[in-house]
């Protein structure tokens, strides 16, 4: 296999074959984020992209879900797309589903006749790093795109019946600012249809720009409680049907929860925690924390 770089791939394709289409990331500006910081985006060449999947069906033949790797694969045009979609199908010919991870930015190209045709083909389950809702937050993140753009261009998504999951981020709006992002993030994805969503908790590593803001003053993080605050307001006001997991490393205490079915439930044990742990406790946690791998 033709694996290059950081391969990563989210908990939830723990059992989906992996695939290498596309290695970094067309993006790179993330403020946060360090994981693809000294690749170049590059695309697998169509004759490694045909050997991987020959050696793949060499192997599991009968696989029916593949995650395609690369920070955001769906940047690829839609021809290209369609013509990887195509190959994959010629070579395993039981898979239904073709999932990566995109951004807002990946979307922006495609008509909703183009985005049809993929979902046709089997391309559904674009995992989307949104991170929040709130415009002050996603240019503090430099994440590149506005709230406006996310309901644009997720809305196309849904026009084209693509399946496709958020992520949330508590912490990043920074001390004093989660409140507005978790209200401002719910009322936006409420506007949507995202599958699940996906809960990190803001960890500062070396090599981000965060952390150096951070370290000059300009940045101030969050404390845990404001976090875990910031996550209960974000799930009483998400107005959707959706599968919520904050069961990541990033998170101190783990929950999932089916909304709105289980919302009190959820707040309810956050609540507890807030009130029986303490401050110096969370806070040594995250200090431990090295990676999220």
């Amino acid at each position: 296999m033709h694996f290059t770089g950081r391969t990563w791939r989210p908990r939830y394709e723990a059992n989906s074959v992996i695939l290498q289409a596309t290695s970094g990331c067309t993006y790179g500006k993330c403020r946060f984020c360090s994981l693809y910081k000294d690749e170049c985006f590059r695309m697998s060449p169509m004759e490694e992209f045909e050997e991987d999947l020959a050696e793949i069906k060499s192997f599991q033949p009968g696989a029916r879900r593949v995650f395609w790797t690369g920070a955001n694969p769906f940047a690829m045009s839609y021809e290209n797309l369609k013509l990887r979609a195509l190959t994959v199908r010629d070579y395993l010919i039981k898979c239904q589903t073709m999932a990566m991870f995109a951004s807002v930015r990946d979307i922006k190209d495609k008509e909703v006749w183009q985005l049809k045709k993929l979902r046709a083909m089997g391309i559904n389950g674009l995992s989307i790093g949104t991170e929040s809702g709130d415009d002050e937050t996603l240019a503090l993140a430099g994440k590149g795109y506005t709230a406006a753009d996310i309901a644009e261009q997720c809305g196309k998504l849904d026009e084209a019946g693509i399946e496709y999951y958020f992520v949330y981020m508590t912490g990043l709006a920074g001390k004093g600012g989660g409140y507005r992002n978790a209200v401002n993030s719910a009322r936006l994805f409420s506007r949507l249809n995202p599958y699940f969503i996906s809960v990190d908790s803001l960890t500062l590593f070396p090599g981000t720009e965060l952390y150096s803001m951070e370290k000059e003053g300009r940045f101030a993080a969050a404390g845990e409680k404001e976090r875990l605050a910031e996550l209960q307001t974000f799930i009483r006001n998400l107005q959707i049907r959706t599968h919520l997991f904050a069961d990541s490393r990033s998170n101190f205490y783990p929950v999932t929860a089916y909304l709105p079915k289980e919302r009190e439930s959820v707040t309810g044990k956050l609540q507890h925690i807030m009130d029986t742990v303490s401050e110096e406790e969370m806070g040594a946690y995250r200090r431990e924390l090295k990676s999220l791998g």
